[in-house]
């Protein structure tokens, strides 16, 4: 007998995602002591302004020599090399321990400014958000990155982290005057 099925309407991500998604070394893409390494922190903000306290930022990116532990990278995999970095927002903000990512290269092989891939689940969100974030010291790579070139003049610095006393500060804003750029990806 054969049945059909209907599909089913999509459900909002949260708000207790953050819970069943912890695990305890999440934050470190380098272990602690890893030379070069520091952290990453931020708050995330509604279109309200307001801070999300439940929301999940997970990061993916390179190694500092723009390589990664993958079976299809045609430059070879780095074994070891973990890359994701998984940290939620309880206290008030979240925080990614690792290091400054190299230049990886883009679709057509011309290498890309040093950036990490972030996405964002929070309440209300039917799906994740993606965006990246770069580095204020590759100012000259960004000149030439096809993806940021991409984006208006006057919203590019959403993109760019701040430095900080431990490393670097990039607050996301999923709407409102001060909103992240966002990719469809």
């Amino acid at each position: 007998m054969m049945t059909d099925t209907l599909i089913t309407p999509s459900q909002t991500v949260g708000p207790y995602l953050h819970i069943g998604l912890h695990w305890d070394d999440g934050p470190y893409v380098v272990p602690s002591g890893t030379p070069g390494a520091f952290w990453i922190r931020g708050e995330v903000y509604d279109g309200a302004g307001d801070r999300i306290p439940d929301a999940l930022v997970e990061t993916w990116q390179a190694d500092s020599n723009g390589r990664f532990d993958h079976p299809d990278d045609p430059r070879g995999r780095v074994p070891g090399w973990r890359g994701f970095g998984r940290s939620d927002t309880r206290l008030g903000e979240y925080a990614i321990h690792t290091v400054l990512p190299g230049a990886v290269p883009g679709a057509d092989r011309r290498p890309q400014a040093p950036h990490i891939d972030v996405s964002v689940f929070a309440r209300g969100l039917l799906h994740r958000t993606v965006t990246r974030i770069y580095f204020p010291e590759h100012a000259d790579a960004h000149a030439t990155d096809p993806v940021f070139k991409s984006i208006p003049a006057h919203r590019r610095s959403s993109l760019v982290a701040a430095t900080s006393p431990d490393g670097y500060r990039f607050d996301i804003h999923l709407q409102g005057d001060h909103e992240t750029v966002f990719f469809d990806v």
